[in-house]
């Protein structure tokens, strides 16, 4: 989905209605949703290959031209005619988000396009070292795309779930839901302990690891037969939210495709979280980022 910023300032309420005039400035677009993902690995050190979709519009063209400048392979980026690019634009007045606009249409990937992504699904991971599954419930993973990404990937595969059915990433490594998405998955209601939750979601899914994101109480992990392990966040302003998740799908990512233990990666990626939201918008968090977080500890 492609993020789009609209920036000024408010200094009277308008005459119309009781809202404010927003007097733009500047407005400047990037890769939102599983772009922002992208975004990060390259800011890591990661090579990326995308699988997704756009519509035939100048945002989705905007998105793959972004992407390509930035040197991620965009073969697999297919275009579909009944669909609309997702885009969100925020309206952001001395660094606060007045009102967020989205256009989308959510609609199942077309069965032509699908089964072409199926085709080239042998070689489009053949040389990968990891798979991040990043849904945002905009149709494109279908049950059937997503079956075949997870079953026939020979290398870890992490998913940043969305819904209620959890059950749709059985057979990945690891999924990493927020806390409200891992409660409401589980269905055991918001007086279950953590513990009941995990233990609920580790029986129904078949997945190895469950990594759960706690915002300012940083990850819990937890593995079949394993105690609970709790890796604090240390954030010093929350100043936006927006797009944490990505960046942690992303650091996850990028640690264990280089061989990093869990418990390192979960660490790094709290650091790359708690430096995201002290920042405004999709933030980009790179290796010297993390490095000066690690110093400052």
């Amino acid at each position: 989905m492609l993020d789009l910023y609209t920036i000024g300032h408010v200094k009277r309420i308008s005459p119309e209605a009781p809202v404010p005039v927003l007097c733009v400035t500047h407005e400047h677009m990037r890769a939102g949703g599983a772009g922002n993902t992208v975004l990060n690995l390259l800011s890591l050190g990661m090579q990326v290959k995308v699988i997704g979709r756009i519509g035939p519009d100048i945002y989705g063209e905007h998105l793959r031209r972004q992407l390509a400048e930035e040197g991620v392979c965009v073969e697999n980026l297919v275009v579909d005619p009944s669909f609309m690019t997702p885009r969100k634009n925020r309206m952001m007045a001395d660094q606060h988000q007045l009102v967020r606009v989205d256009h989308e249409n959510p609609i199942s990937l077309h069965a032509e396009l699908e089964e072409r992504l199926l085709a080239r699904l042998p070689s489009l991971v053949k040389e990968c070292d990891i798979v991040a599954i990043s849904d945002y419930a905009k149709g494109f993973l279908t049950p059937k795309f997503l079956q075949a990404l997870i079953k026939y990937t020979n290398v870890p595969v992490i998913v940043d779930p969305k819904g209620l059915d959890f059950k749709r990433y059985s057979g990945s490594s690891l999924i990493k839901p927020n806390l409200a998405e891992a409660i409401a998955a589980a269905g055991l209601g918001m007086e279950a302990s953590l513990e009941d939750v995990a233990e609920k979601l580790l029986r129904d899914i078949n997945v190895e690891t469950l990594a759960i994101t706690r915002s300012q109480d940083g990850i819990s992990i937890f593995q079949k037969g394993q105690p609970r392990c709790d890796f604090p966040a240390i954030v010093h302003q929350v100043r936006d939210v927006t797009g944490a998740g990505d960046t942690v799908l992303a650091v996850m990512t990028a640690g264990l495709a280089n061989g990093m233990a869990l418990a390192t990666t979960a660490q790094l990626a709290n650091h790359a979280a708690a430096i995201a939201i002290e920042r405004i918008g999709c933030a980009r968090v790179s290796i010297g980022d993390l490095e000066r977080r690690a110093l400052a500890i």
